[in-house]
C-alpha cells in the first residue's frame, strides 16, 4: 500500500479575518497526496492553489484544519523544519554565486561536510544534465538552464516533497514543452513527491499522476488526467479542461447503464455510470473530437456548417443545430489533407453511446 505524503484535512484560509472585508481563499479543502506522486493543483487565478502550496511550505498558517506530512502535523513547524522545498516562478538563484555554490547552498545551511556537499552537488548537476556548467554564474545561463539549476538546488537537501509554483510560466512555448518531459522524468528518477501548481491544463494533463481541479477555494474534482478529461463531475471541470460543447436535455428513459435523453429535437441513447431519474434535467458534455459528422439524415440531430477552420491534421467546424445551439466539431482530414464539408453543407451529428458525458443540471 502506498504511503500518504501529504494529508490535508478540512483546511480553511481566510485573509483579513475579523475585518469588514474578509477573503476566503480556501474553504474546507481535503486532499490525500501519495508518496512518490506527481500531483497537480490546477485552476484559474484566484482559485486558492498557490495559497494551499504556501500552507504546505509553512509560508502561511491555516485558519482551520490540519496538514500532515508523512503522518506528522506541521502547524508548529517553521518552513526550514519541514521536509519540503519550493521552486518558485522566479528561480531566485543567487547572481553572485556560481552554479555549484547555488546548488550547494542548502547543504551548507544543513552543516554538511565539504566532501558530502561536493558529492551531492555533482550528483544533482548530473541529474539535471548540467555538470559542465558548475563554474558559471546564473547570468550566463538560459532560462531553461536556470530552471534546471533551481530544481537541482531544491532537490539537493533530499526533501521528501517538492513544491513547484508555476515554474514553467517564464519560459517560451517550445522550452515549456521540453521541460514538461524533463520534470516528469526527474520526479520518477528521484522518487520525490512533486506538488505542482499551474493554471495550464495541458501541463497538468501531460505530467500528472493525479490532478485536483480547484475553483473559488474548493476542490471540484480529483482524478487521473484521463478521469478529469473523460469524466468531468460538473460543468466547471468540463469547461475548464479542454474544449467542450454543452447541450441541455431531459432523461426520457432508463435501461441498465444506459439512459435515453431528449436533446436538440431528437433522442440519444447514452451510457452513464451515474444515477439519474426519468424527467431529470441534464447537461450533455460533448468534446469536439467525440462527434462525427455525416451528410444530413432524417430524424437525427441536424444542422448546417457555419464556418470551417483548417488545423492541419483536423478541421474545426462550427455547426448550427436546427433545434439547438452552435457546436464545435473536430473532424480528421482525409489523406490529401482536404476537409470533408464546406460552409453551408447540411449535416447530421453521429454521437456514439459513450461519446457524451451526462451530468446533472
Amino acid at each position: 500500500m502506498t504511503d500518504t505524503a501529504v494529508d490535508i484535512r478540512s483546511v480553511r484560509k481566510v485573509f483579513n479575518a475579523g475585518s469588514a472585508h474578509p477573503v476566503t481563499a480556501l474553504d474546507g479543502v481535503s486532499l490525500n497526496i501519495l508518496d512518490n506522486e506527481f500531483f497537480t493543483l490546477l485552476g484559474p487565478s484566484g482559485c486558492g492553489k498557490t495559497t494551499l502550496l504556501r500552507l504546505i511550505a509553512g509560508f502561511e498558517q491555516a485558519s482551520e484544519g490540519e496538514i500532515l506530512l508523512f503522518g506528522q502535523r506541521i502547524e508548529r513547524l517553521s518552513p526550514h523544519e519541514r521536509p519540503v522545498n519550493t521552486v518558485f516562478q522566479q528561480y531566485a538563484l543567487f547572481p553572485h554565486m556560481t552554479v555549484f555554490d547555488n546548488v550547494a547552498f542548502g547543504l551548507e545551511m544543513l552543516g554538511k561536510s565539504k566532501s558530502e556537499i561536493s558529492s551531492r552537488v555533482g550528483q544533482m548537476l548530473e541529474l539535471v544534465k548540467m555538470p559542465e556548467f558548475a563554474s558559471r554564474k546564473p547570468a550566463q545561463l538560459s532560462g531553461g538552464q536556470q530552471q534546471r539549476i533551481a530544481l537541482a538546488r531544491a532537490l539537493a537537501p533530499h526533501p521528501k516533497v517538492l513544491l513547484l509554483d508555476e515554474p514553467l510560466s517564464a519560459l517560451d512555448l517550445k522550452l515549456r514543452h521540453a521541460m514538461r518531459s524533463e520534470l516528469k522524468t526527474l520526479q520518477r528518477e528521484t522518487g520525490v513527491t512533486f506538488i505542482f501548481v499551474t493554471h495550464d491544463q495541458e501541463e497538468a494533463l501531460t505530467m500528472s499522476d493525479r490532478i485536483a481541479v480547484m475553483s473559488n477555494g474548493l476542490v471540484q474534482q480529483v482524478g487521473s488526467p484521463t478521469e478529469i478529461y473523460e469524466l468531468p463531475v460538473n460543468r466547471f471541470v468540463a469547461d475548464f479542461i479542454g474544449r467542450s460543447n454543452f447541450l441541455e436535455g431531459q432523461i426520457a428513459g432508463m435501461s441498465g447503464s444506459k439512459v435515453e435523453v431528449e436533446v436538440a429535437g431528437s433522442r440519444l441513447e447514452l451510457e452513464t455510470s451515474d444515477r439519474h431519474s426519468v424527467g431529470e434535467r441534464v447537461t450533455l458534455v460533448l468534446r469536439p473530437e467525440k462527434i462525427a459528422l455525416k451528410a444530413q439524415l432524417n430524424g437525427g440531430i441536424n444542422g448546417k456548417i457555419l464556418d470551417t477552420m483548417y488545423l492541419g491534421t483536423d478541421t474545426s467546424y462550427t455547426v448550427k443545430l436546427e433545434a439547438g445551439p452552435e457546436l464545435e466539431v473536430r473532424d480528421q482530414n482525409g489523406l490529401m489533407g482536404s476537409a470533408r464539408f464546406k460552409v453551408g453543407d447540411a449535416v447530421s451529428l453521429d454521437i456514439a453511446p459513450n461519446a457524451a458525458r451526462v451530468i446533472q443540471g
